[in-house]
């Protein structure tokens, strides 16, 4: 004989079920907030994703999230789940650890290949500088963009001289 659903319940189950309704009623249970690490995750999703010239889109395409999603894990407004990390992992050819903290701290922070890939315009200069085939144009290439980066420096040190 089959029963209805309605007949199946007993009064501990219906006892069970509001009570779980209760935790789960707003106010008493706080919403999920975002970390520093949530964003770290972000930021790192996007400079690998940058450097393997994917899109926002393909990326989501390929891990079944909207675009709009991937900008909400990029920004660190959303959080990653660990099996979607995973598969964002394996599609940008890093292990899940890429998205996370060394365990040393390190002196300077600038020396965290993550920032240095989110300045504006880094990534096409790393492409552009892994086209150059010869090895003298590399280092010339060096030279001539740690000079531009002292001048800059320099600059900004310095207090602009009174014309007068």
């Amino acid at each position: 004989m089959k029963r209805r659903d309605s007949e199946a319940k007993t009064p501990h189950s219906q006892e069970d079920a509001s009570h779980s309704m209760e935790k789960d009623s707003p106010g008493q249970t706080m919403p999920k907030q975002t970390t520093d690490v949530d964003r770290l995750v972000g930021i790192r999703i996007t400079a690998l994703r940058k450097a393997r010239g994917m899109s926002q889109t393909a990326l989501g395409n390929a891990v079944g999230v909207t675009f709009q999603q991937v900008q909400k894990y990029e920004k660190g407004q959303n959080r990653v789940g660990a099996g979607r990390l995973r598969e964002i992992a394996r599609l940008l050819e890093v292990p899940v650890s890429a998205f996370f903290e060394e365990t040393e701290p390190r002196e300077n922070a600038q020396e965290d290949v993550f920032g240095f890939l989110s300045a504006h315009g880094a990534i096409e200069l790393l492409r552009a500088y892994a086209q150059i085939e010869d090895e003298q144009m590399r280092r010339d290439v060096l030279a001539l963009v740690r000079s531009a980066a002292r001048l800059a420096q320099n600059r900004t040190a310095a207090p602009a001289a009174d014309p007068a």
